[in-house]
């Protein structure tokens, strides 16, 4: 027997807390789970030993845990080094904690890796297991990831709508441009486009970070579309780059301690190519960046979603309770006509440091566009269908 320790890490998601909620309710069912504890503020808060005891939630309160977006025990960035590794085992033999699970993207895996290793070589007796969450659904070896499908519902459903709203200003706008998260990996931006039912429909254009920007090219494409439609949506993912793989727009942009971008409202792909259209169009173009708006929005969570969340939390709490140590929870799809998908695991050897891009066939030839295929992926992990709109 003993204590179950939890922590939420790196961005949160709408989802996040169902796996929280989800482990919690599992882990009450297994004799060898004496007590939960949950880190504040992951292992940067852990290592100061401040935690929470899980055990005091009521069960009746988990189901409003699961539906409430963000990270309950509070995030962190943390970048973990080689010492606190080995304070973090001492803390967990202090505390007489047995079992670890961390909910997280691909930092998150990678020190749950770590933390296994040193584990094992030091024969600590710790089973560790890694819950995935990430709205980016880049960690390889899962069909998708909790976060993704209702980050993408809310982006389809902001691009349907909003390209609406351009249509009805045909006579003023011109041309707007979306652009969503996604550093490395263009599976939001893609997601964006799921809501499209017509050609005509928004989005016109979709541009990710896998296939080079060629900023001549999307000029003469917002011009054609732009003479057949008078109107032009774009969406493009904020990790865009050109030939020589240099960030769009990024020229003047800060970083943060990690080394990534920091785009602000006057810096950013988004931005720079909205002067583009602009000065060398003659068009009138807005843009828009949604950014942590649709990462934490509980008013469009897909349903899907967070039952998979929950239930990526649950395997974990069940798989360490076993015996089990050195994976991350995995979803399988099992058939996307009827959609139906259920949990696995696969090493954290083969999940930390790997990101899983875009593939190129569900784009278009032209990589402007999803295809059929992507659609088949995507949509099932919206959740409920989409209302229908009119047009008069």
């Amino acid at each position: 027997m003993g204590t179950l320790l939890v922590g939420q890490t790196g961005g949160p998601t709408a989802v996040i807390n169902a796996s929280l909620a989800g482990l919690i309710t599992e882990a009450r069912q297994h004799s060898q789970i004496s007590r939960i504890y949950g880190m504040r503020h992951g292992l940067e808060g852990f290592l100061q030993e401040r935690m929470v005891d899980l055990s005091a939630v009521l069960n009746e309160s988990l189901p409003v845990l699961a539906q409430t977006p963000a990270a309950a025990l509070g995030s962190s960035r943390y970048k973990v080094s080689e010492a606190d590794y080995e304070r973090l085992l001492a803390l967990c033999r202090q505390h007489d904690i047995r079992y670890l699970a961390l909910i997280g993207g691909n930092g998150t895996m990678y020190v749950c890796q770590r933390v296994s290793e040193y584990a094992t070589a030091s024969g600590c007796d710790l089973g560790v297991m890694g819950v995935p969450k990430t709205i980016d659904n880049d960690l390889v070896l899962t069909d998708h990831t909790p976060g993704y499908g209702s980050a993408a519902r809310f982006l389809a459903l902001a691009v349907r709508d909003t390209g609406r709203d351009l249509e009805a200003m045909v006579t003023f706008d011109d041309v707007l441009i979306l652009e969503t998260l996604g550093r490395h990996a263009g599976w939001l931006a893609a997601g964006a486009a799921l809501a499209k039912t017509d050609e005509d429909e928004a989005p016109h254009l979709v541009y990710v970070p896998e296939i080079a920007f060629d900023e001549r090219r999307f000029l003469d494409e917002v011009q054609r579309i732009h003479s057949h439609l008078g109107r032009v949506f774009v969406v493009i993912g904020e990790g865009i780059k050109d030939a020589e793989g240099q960030f769009i727009g990024a020229q003047n942009a800060p970083r943060d301690a990690m080394g990534r971008l920091l785009y602000s409202a006057s810096t950013g792909a988004a931005a720079y190519l909205a002067d583009c259209v602009r000065e060398r169009l003659n068009m009138q173009v807005r843009f828009l960046r949604p950014g942590l708006i649709g990462r934490d929005f509980s008013a469009c969570v897909s349903h899907t979603d967070r039952e998979e969340a929950w239930l990526v939390g649950a395997e974990a709490a069940r798989r360490l309770a076993a015996g089990e140590s050195g994976h991350m929870v995995t979803l399988e799809r099992i058939s996307a006509n009827p959609y139906t998908c259920t949990t696995g695991a696969a090493p954290l050897s083969g999940v930390a440091g790997v990101e899983k891009l875009l593939p190129r066939d569900y784009l278009n030839a032209e990589g402007t566009m999803i295809a059929s295929a992507f659609y088949e992926y995507g949509l099932p992990l919206l959740g409920e269908p989409l209302s229908p709109l009119l047009r008069l």
